[in-house]
């Protein structure tokens, strides 16, 4: 394992750029950020709140999950901890953010059917498209119950697609682009539901009420957060307190673990000229760092929109 920056401020929603360098969310700073390989580290935008989960989308930007902020603790190892929805909750969001000037406009902020919550992950189909989850806020007496969310990038149209679900975060599509998978962090689950377009769950019968069956459950303390898709069509989901990136073959038969030195070990992305770089948020230490995989990454879709030179750092 290769640490690549410390000193990073809960970094979650890594995306890998073409020079090396790595474009992520830091929560608690209210920052997204540029960190090169040689660890250096410069601020792109500082929408505020909680940007969670962030991807690039066919016009080059990046559009980022902002979860409006949490409230903050000293975790007992040192680093922070994120707790409840605090007294200064900004509201949940997805931003736009122009990587040329660092320029952030608010996109949503909700349906017709109520406010957005705590977005928290986010990615794009061939369409243009992109899905994401909205994991909710926990007060001290209370939670929301979370939902996945469809929408399209000029603003136009958003839709609530999969409700109810508990603390949905990480997201991601299969190689085909035929199935979306949706992580759970309290249950520790990993759901599949079957697409028939851009936008669009077939409803199977036998299927959960909000549409989807189940690939995997892990039993003990193991929760979900963010997750990447490889190559193979793996589902490698970053996995807290037992700390690693649990990685889930796609008929879910086969469950693997590695582990890593970070008990909320958030998210992962693949990089590098053959894709065999992971790059992993470590956050409670508050680390990016990189490690060899043993097979390719999946390309994400529109992820060659960026050109390094151009984004701000």
């Amino acid at each position: 394992m290769k640490t690549i920056c410390e000193g990073l401020r809960f970094p979650e929603g890594p995306v890998a750029l073409a020079d090396g360098s790595v474009l992520l969310v830091e929560i608690e700073a209210g920052a997204v950020t540029r960190v090169f390989p040689d660890g250096r580290k410069v601020v792109v935008a500082r929408p505020g709140g909680g940007p969670n989960g962030l991807a690039i989308g066919p016009d080059g930007a990046a559009y980022v999950c902002n979860n409006g902020g949490f409230e903050w603790h000293q975790a007992p190892e040192g680093g922070l901890m994120p707790g409840m929805q605090p007294a200064n909750y900004s509201g949940g969001r997805i931003e736009r953010i122009d990587l040329h000037t660092g320029e952030v406009r608010v996109l949503y902020t909700g349906t017709a059917d109520g406010p957005l919550r705590g977005p928290n992950d986010i990615v794009f189909d061939t369409a243009g498209g992109f899905w994401f989850t909205d994991l909710g806020k926990r007060r001290p007496r209370d939670m929301d119950i979370g939902a996945v969310f469809y929408a399209k990038i000029d603003g136009s149209e958003i839709r609530e697609m999969i409700r109810p679900m508990v603390t949905p975060n990480g997201i991601g599509l299969s190689p085909a682009g035929d199935k979306l998978y949706v992580a759970e962090t309290g249950p520790g689950r990993v759901w599949v539901f079957d697409l028939s377009g851009p936008g669009e769950i077939v409803r199977r019968a036998g299927a959960m009420p909000h549409g989807g069956t189940l690939l995997v459950g892990l039993a003990g303390l193991q929760m979900f957060d963010s997750l990447a898709v490889d190559g193979a069509g793996n589902v490698c989901v970053a996995t807290l307190h037992n700390g690693g990136i649990t990685v889930i073959s796609p008929d879910g038969l086969s469950v693997e673990h590695v582990a890593m030195p970070d008990r909320l070990t958030t998210n992962i992305c693949f990089g590098g000229a053959d894709l065999k770089t992971a790059y992993i948020t470590l956050s409670v230490t508050g680390r990016l760092v990189a490690i060899d995989w043993p097979r390719p990454g999946l390309k994400l879709n529109w992820s060659d929109r960026v050109d390094p030179a151009q984004v701000i750092g």
